[in-house]
């Protein structure tokens, strides 16, 4: 594969939070909306499990379908979502750091035509994204 081809990047934020305090919003898909401004409106087509299919809208943009690939309670989901041959990974990480400390890292890995334009653009917001999401999960302790 060339080079515009493949592309990865993570970013990161610590939190005072419980890794179940995260999962716990991480679980309750269709509320994603009102801690993450890059989505519009979600659905999720079953459990919170591997396998099952949601379909998420960002605001002006078509709606996308993505599949949760790899679910582990209090540890990471790994959602996919392609579009055409573009194959664009997200895996959301949990990891204690030790008592009281939680890391929350989102890893994007984006394959195919255009993955080097296209990748940014995904991820563009997550840090954003990791803010709001640490805020929620310190308040709902």
């Amino acid at each position: 594969m060339s080079d515009e081809n493949t592309w990865q990047t993570e970013y990161a934020i610590e939190t005072t939070a419980s890794p179940e305090a995260i999962w716990s919003i991480f679980r309750d898909v269709a509320a994603w909306k009102n801690w993450n401004a890059g989505i519009e409106q979600i659905a999720i087509d079953g459990p919170f499990a591997s396998g099952t299919w949601f379909t998420m809208k960002p605001p002006g943009e078509e709606a996308l379908r993505s599949q949760l690939v790899d679910v582990r309670e209090n540890v990471c989901f790994v959602d996919e979502t392609r579009v055409g041959d573009l194959a664009i990974l997200v895996a959301h990480r949990i990891e204690s750091l030790g008592p009281g400390r939680t890391r929350i890292v989102y890893a994007v890995d984006a394959r195919g035509p255009h993955a080097a334009e296209i990748g940014p653009a995904v991820s563009a917001d997550f840090p954003e994204v990791l803010a709001s999401l640490a805020k929620l999960a310190e308040a709902t302790r």
